[in-house]
């Protein structure tokens, strides 16, 4: 390797080739005599997209639920299946609910379930379905609170379920190259980790709920709220601004950093951060600040030694301008402005030999000093790869999870986002959101879930339930 720049053609063609014996097909590819039966919970926005993208993997979609009628055009659900049909409509052998606890008692031949709901049924969703021995694709983060992550990996390994996270580039090819040239030493020992995004995208610092309008026909407002805590109907809360909101959402970091922060994570073997500390404008106690840094401490990594590891989300509303960067020394040299660094990568890695600028969904990364590659020898591949996990030229995840996620439940051989990882993971994560919310830094015990500074913390850590949704 002696060039800053991965040719994306070259190391496409060499993955594959590289990747032979570990490459996982598809369940469509070994017929249809043995396909997986899938109940879908949540089957519009990203539910849609998931619902799809399980069924063209191969799995057999056999029930939807969604609390709010896909066919109604009242509930602004205008995204639908090719040709103009509805989900509904694309699959029609499938049964309706709109009670995803209904569905699993009523469907007790259903395999696995995708759980494609706002933050705070995420638990509730995936808890269910796991305690009747169904496998489990959730989306990110898996849950709304540390406790329930915890939970959530406890339950899978106790039901003996195969579990997967929505943190789709983690399938990708990308992520993990990216593991294995850390690993191996390509900016030598890492001691930082920067990660940045545009989100929020919606509302957020809000200071007082919006005020009530009717609920539209066809979506159960009641369902939708679930277990948290109740509050009246606004358009300004669903179907997409309620990630803004403490009650539903975890705000920009809980939306993007099981993404973005994925590939350090894995690569640098980190687990529990000992504190946390952040910096915020905006944040209220009922929403996500305006924008936010939140630093992360860990004690110890894959290469022996501690890391830093900073979050940095919010542009200003003028242009799109990113306001929160790292500290301008460790990029603005290399870049003519920042906007030329901070759309086109979403991490910096800082090692004692140099700098890494990485992108999920890109293979162009760049180092630097430009000479830092010379000499290095690429390790060989040695994280299995996943038909369809290859990016496209927008970026765009190509089945890769989904195809992972079947695989596993047909051989037993857990996806590599499963929740024994994904749980601590979302943890890590979410203990951002609890400073944050908190105000202050967090020392933090993960052994007993608790941040041993801020007694105040445990209602975060662990949040309670609305009557007729407890659960342990």
């Amino acid at each position: 390797m002696n060039s800053s720049r991965f040719n994306r053609r070259d190391f496409l063609r060499a993955s594959a080739v590289a990747a032979f014996g570990f490459r996982i097909l598809p369940a469509s590819a070994r017929g249809a005599n043995d396909r997986i039966q899938v109940g879908c919970i949540g089957v519009a926005g990203k539910g849609l997209v998931d619902t799809n993208a399980v069924a063209a993997a191969g799995g057999v979609i056999v029930g939807l639920c969604d609390v709010a009628n896909p066919r109604n055009p009242e509930l602004g659900r205008k995204k639908k299946a090719k040709d103009g049909e509805t989900i509904l409509d694309k699959f029609k052998d499938a049964k309706y609910y709109t009670d995803y606890r209904e569905m699993l008692n009523a469907m007790p031949g259903i395999d696995a379930v995708t759980v494609s709901t706002p933050d705070h049924h995420h638990f509730h969703a995936s808890m269910t379905a796991m305690r009747k021995g169904k496998h489990v694709y959730c989306q990110k983060p898996i849950s709304h609170s540390i406790w329930e992550a915890r939970r959530m990996a406890e339950t899978a390994t106790q039901f003996k379920v195969q579990t997967q996270m929505g943190n789709q580039a983690h399938a990708g090819e990308p992520i993990r190259r990216g593991v294995e040239l850390l690993r191996a030493g390509v900016i030598g020992k890492v001691t930082e980790v920067h990660a940045w995004t545009n989100r929020p995208i919606w509302p957020q610092g809000m200071s007082a709920w919006p005020e009530p309008t009717k609920v539209p026909k066809g979506l159960n407002w009641d369902l939708w709220i679930g277990p948290a805590p109740f509050h009246d109907y606004s358009p300004k809360i669903a179907p997409f601004n309620w990630r803004g909101y403490w009650d539903f959402g975890a705000g920009a970091l809980g939306d993007m950093g099981c993404h973005i922060m994925d590939m350090p994570y894995w690569a640098l073997g980190l687990t529990a951060p000992d504190w946390v500390e952040t910096k915020q404008e905006g944040g209220t106690a009922i929403a996500a600040p305006l924008w936010s840094t939140v630093t992360y401490h860990f004690p110890t990594s894959y290469f022996g030694s501690p890391v830093k590891f900073a979050w940095y989300d919010g542009v200003s509303p003028k242009e799109g301008v990113y306001q929160h960067t790292p500290p301008e020394d460790l990029w603005k040299a290399d870049f003519p402005t920042a906007d030329h660094v901070f759309r086109r990568f979403d991490m910096l890695l800082v090692g004692e030999k140099g700098r890494m600028f990485f992108n999920r969904s890109r293979q162009d990364w760049l180092y630097k000093p430009e000479t830092l590659t010379n000499g290095f020898t690429e390790p060989a591949r040695s994280i299995p790869r996943v038909a369809g996990g290859e990016i496209t030229g927008k970026g765009e995840d190509t089945g890769g999870p989904y195809v992972e996620w079947l695989t596993a439940i047909k051989t037993g051989k857990p996806a590599l986002s499963n929740f024994a990882s994904s749980g601590p993971f979302s943890e890590t994560v979410l203990l951002g959101n609890l400073a944050l919310r908190v105000g202050k830094r967090i020392q933090w015990d993960s052994k007993n879930l608790k941040a041993t500074n801020a007694p105040e913390a445990a209602s975060i850590v662990r949040r309670q339930y609305r009557k007729g949704w407890e659960m342990a």
